[in-house]
């Protein structure tokens, strides 16, 4: 028998060691990545900026991407999805073309005018560089989906400069009501450290100016939770219209470089008829402006039509930047019928419709204060949790699993294995189930007459 007893905290040492090396490598790659993407980003908007005509060669920019992707890309066509796939069900190495294909795609979207982000674009780029050290360092399925998580983590943090955000993010996209803490130290160390690393090559993120901040009140709760629910509705809209504009446009175009061809064509005649052009890239002036004063009512409503159109139709890149211009927007429209400071709410609504479309009001909530002070917390977590509750079990990531009902009344038993995509043909074929239980139940009644 051992005569000293052996601590806990000794096993611990060699695990820090292992996932702070790798992790660090991690960092390293996926910061200096999210920093020439987004350097890459600024050149390539500004020059579509100065030269508005560019927008009638959106067509032949998507049928060449589609193209491309065709011929070299099918086995990472999938993006965010294929990464969320390979955490809950490990088998094979993620290619490593998928970080320049999604890259280079991504900022040839932004500079002919297709409305897309830049978050699925540092994802990706993160989760298809980490996942090549699983061969180097002869990685086990579970540490292989730690490696995946913290690479999510760290392409998150740096591309929007909210490390802790992005720690969070990477634990709590992976399935709706469940969390795994077993990845929390290395997705926190990728996060920071990437966040570090991005700033190192001398990237500048916007800072957003909020202005006046009202204390946690009667009135103001009222108000955030009238808010968040809208913001929680529109996340939803937003990505039920998304994934059936995509199914549709699959369908009856099966030829894929033909859709971003076709899409091109009614994005650019939109634009110019429309004269909508701060309606596509990123809108981060539009953004700013909704700080300041109230927006139109109809311009959350314009990029939503402009995103789902873009990413329907097969042009590369994320969602989370058009969802915080159509946060932003709203709830700069909604501020003078909720009296409540305009820049407060364009903030809160900027995470929120966000939070409601991802299923992640934790990574959102701590993005509120990493972006906008501390101070504006509660309310943002208040209009975060709404968001998140109203927008359903829906979501913009088809490879979220639904790990738990978000509510008592909606807490639904299903195989954790289960896509968020595949939940409505799961009760379509459960009810007729559950109808049958539901008679026999009733037959086993007791057939005496009450007294």
């Amino acid at each position: 028998m051992n005569r000293f007893p052996r601590f806990e905290q000794f096993d611990l040492l060699p695990y820090l060691g292992k996932w702070l090396v790798i992790a660090s490598l991690i960092a390293a790659l996926s910061g200096s990545a999210s920093a020439f993407f987004l350097l890459a980003l600024d050149q390539a908007t500004h020059w579509r900026e100065t030269h508005p005509w560019i927008i009638w060669l959106l067509p032949i920019a998507g049928f060449c991407v589609g193209l491309i992707y065709l011929r070299l890309g099918k086995s990472v066509d999938a993006g965010n999805n294929l990464i969320i796939d390979e955490i809950h069900d490990p088998r094979k190495v993620v290619p490593l073309r998928m970080a320049p294909l999604v890259l280079g795609a991504t900022v040839v979207s932004h500079l002919f005018g297709a409305s897309v982000g830049r978050e699925g674009t540092a994802v990706q780029m993160g989760g298809a560089l980490a996942d090549q050290f699983t061969r180097i360092f002869r990685l086990e399925a579970e540490d292989r989906r730690v490696l995946l998580m913290a690479g999510m983590s760290a392409g998150f943090a740096s591309v929007f400069g909210t490390p802790l955000a992005g720690a969070v993010f990477g634990l709590e996209v992976l399935a709706v009501g469940r969390m795994r803490y077993d990845a929390l130290l290395p997705c926190v160390l990728a996060g920071i450290i990437a966040d570090q690393v991005c700033l190192a090559w001398g990237v500048h993120h916007t800072q957003y100016v909020v202005g006046q901040m009202v204390p946690v009140a009667f009135w103001s709760v009222i108000a955030v939770v009238a808010a968040g629910i809208l913001f929680g509705i529109v996340g939803m809209l937003f990505s039920v219209s998304t994934h059936k504009l995509g199914a549709t446009v699959k369908r009856y175009i099966p030829y894929a470089p033909l859709r971003p061809l076709v899409g091109g064509i009614v994005i650019a005649t939109a634009v110019y008829v429309l004269g909508a052009y701060q309606y596509i890239g990123l809108g981060i002036p539009e953004i700013v402006r909704a700080f300041q004063e109230p927006s139109h009512p109809w311009d959350f409503l314009g990029k939503m039509a402009f995103t789902v159109a873009s990413l329907g139709s097969g042009f590369k890149g994320g969602e989370v930047t058009p969802l915080f211009y159509i946060g932003a927007t709203l709830g700069s429209a909604l501020s003078p019928i909720l009296h409540m400071p305009v820049g407060l709410l364009a903030a809160i609504g900027f995470v929120a419709v966000f939070a409601g479309a991802a299923n992640t009001p934790i990574a959102t909530t701590l993005m509120t204060m990493e972006l906008f002070g501390a101070q504006i917390g509660p309310l943002a977590a208040i209009g975060c949790v709404a968001a998140y509750l109203f927008s359903g079990h829906t979501g913009i990531y088809h490879a979220q699993r639904l790990g738990q009902g978000k509510h008592r009344a909606h807490r639904l038993l299903v195989p954790p294995s289960l896509r968020m995509s595949e939940l409505a043909n799961y009760h379509k074929q459960a009810a007729p189930q559950a109808g049958v239980r539901s008679n026999t139940e009733e037959s086993k009644e007791d057939p005496r007459p009450a007294r």
